[in-house]
């Protein structure tokens, strides 16, 4: 392999793993205030209904975006068991589960 091909990837690994792992590094060692606390409590439901709505609607040159049917069809029944579960894994595995047979079958 070489050298310039390897110290692209693993620049490329370093470049994606900081911003992700050291923040998490930080802040084990900074008290917040409960206000800050209380504003991240926040951020991980507003970041899951972004990738949500990301992946239902399918945005359109001109006028407004169009629901992926499948895809919203398939969020009902993985919104029922995140409700009664609140177990993520639970939830991830039946909103695989769930697309893959629409997929399968309706696809």
């Amino acid at each position: 392999m070489n050298n310039y091909v390897l110290i692209t990837i693993l620049g490329s690994a370093i470049v994606t793993w900081l911003p992700r792992i050291f923040p998490f590094l930080l802040s084990k060692k900074v008290d917040f205030p409960k206000w800050f606390i209380d504003f991240l409590s926040y951020l991980p439901i507003c970041i899951l209904t972004a990738l949500l709505f990301q992946s239902i609607l399918e945005v359109q040159e001109s006028g407004l975006p169009h629901l992926k049917t499948l895809e919203a069809i398939g969020c009902i029944p993985t919104l029922l068991v995140a409700i009664r579960t609140k177990d993520l894994m639970k939830t991830v595995i039946v909103g695989v589960i769930t697309i893959a047979l629409l997929r399968l079958f309706l696809g």
